[in-house]
């Protein structure tokens, strides 16, 4: 019993030792800070590392994190300038960047931004409108980091931001705000249909524009090429006709053939026929043949091949003025009648030949003089009356 005594002091000495060992080394972490007070006073504070304390002298008051801390408060409700009650709740960053005044200038510093967060909030919402409430979230915001900032200052806390969650408007005004936005929304979509609408009329105007040039470039197109056509087909009728070596009297045989089919017409209100028919025939032929003057006995024979095809004159030709084309057809017209005249024979004129100058025009025939109609019967004398 005796051996035991010295044993348990010492074991006693042992803890006690552990225990001061472990009072009296202080291991702090990173961005934290410890309120060391001495006998119940405030003696330092202790930033991160290995530090040393006074056993049963020196005790922590307080562990304070300096990182920056995200505190979200419930909705409050706030009253606009326009007598509307809308609920509001807020998200503030903070920091604590002096750690002895957040122990002891304030007792709850977390109740203390609280409280000052909704105050402010009143004060910032009640000078705006629900309209300007709803549309200045970064205005609000700035405002009451700018109060809380210099509110917290003393406390040694920084507000770094301050976030608006949500702005609740009363039911009634959601619903009258829901009902705007779909106005809204269906008016812009009626503007973006009516600019479509523009836009495809637009499209659609230049399509046809397009389409009625193209359609009209090639009307024209295939008329130059129909008259092209025309125009080799005669130009190939024209050459047969001279290599065919047509006669006089062929000729003759087929106008005479044509007149009935031209007073068929229905438009023909009128038609003259020449009284020198013979003599308007040998003209014609003589155009169409280029025929030389044929002896009287009626020989046939007197042809002449043109000397070149007027297939290679139709390719070159070129327009000229309409003045001289005038004179020039004029003058052929003249000379082919004074051909016809003198290679006339004496049995087919009727009437002695004139030959006409190079401007003169055939005289037209006059139309006999309608009779004079008959003169009324005069009425009888009325014998006069006896009274």
């Amino acid at each position: 019993m005796d051996g035991l005594g010295p044993l348990i002091v010492i074991v006693l000495l042992a803890i006690f030792a552990i225990v001061v060992l472990v009072r009296t080394v202080r291991i702090v972490p990173q961005q934290t800070a410890l309120i060391i007070e001495r006998l119940g006073r405030y003696s330092r504070t202790l930033e991160g590392g290995i530090h040393f304390l006074v056993p049963f002298v020196d005790i922590v008051r307080a562990n304070i994190d300096l990182r920056e801390q995200v505190v979200s408060f419930p909705p409050q409700p706030v009253i606009t300038s326009d007598n509307l009650v809308v609920s509001i709740d807020t998200v503030i960053y903070y920091q604590v960047i002096d750690p002895k005044s957040a122990v002891y200038e304030i007792a709850n510093f977390i109740a203390g931004i609280e409280q000052l967060t909704v105050t402010t909030l009143r004060n910032v919402i009640g000078s705006l409108d629900l309209e300007q409430t709803l549309t200045s979230r970064d205005q609000i915001n700035g405002q009451l980091r700018g109060v809380l900032d210099d509110a917290t200052g003393k406390w040694g806390i920084r507000v770094n931001r301050v976030e608006l969650k949500a702005i609740d408007p009363p039911a009634s005004v959601q619903e009258s705000m829901e009902k705007q936005m779909k106005a809204e929304r269906d008016r812009r979509a009626a503007i973006l249909n009516a600019e479509g609408i523009k836009a495809s009329q637009i499209l659609t105007a230049e399509g046809e524009k397009q389409s009625q040039i193209l359609r009209a470039e090639g009307s024209a197109q295939a008329r130059i090429l129909e008259a092209q056509g025309q125009a080799r087909a005669i130009q190939q009728v024209f050459d047969a006709i001279h290599r065919g070596k047509p006669t006089q009297k062929l000729l003759a045989y087929q106008y005479l053939q044509v007149l009935p089919q031209i007073a068929r017409g229905d438009s023909n209100k009128m038609w003259i026929i020449p009284s020198e028919l013979t003599d308007a025939l040998r003209g014609i032929g003589g155009a169409l043949g280029a025929t030389q003057p044929q002896p009287e006995d009626g020989d046939d024979d007197g042809w002449v091949e043109p000397e070149e095809s007027m297939s290679d004159a139709f390719e070159d030709t070129v327009l000229e003025d309409p003045k001289q084309a005038l004179a020039r057809a004029r003058g052929q017209a003249a000379q082919s009648s004074r051909e016809a005249e003198e290679h006339a024979t004496p049995a087919s004129r009727v009437q002695p030949p004139i030959t006409p100058g190079p401007e003169a025009v055939p005289p037209r025939a006059e139309p006999p003089a309608p009779p004079a109609p008959p003169a009324a019967p005069e009425p009888p004398a009325t014998p006069p009356t006896q009274g």
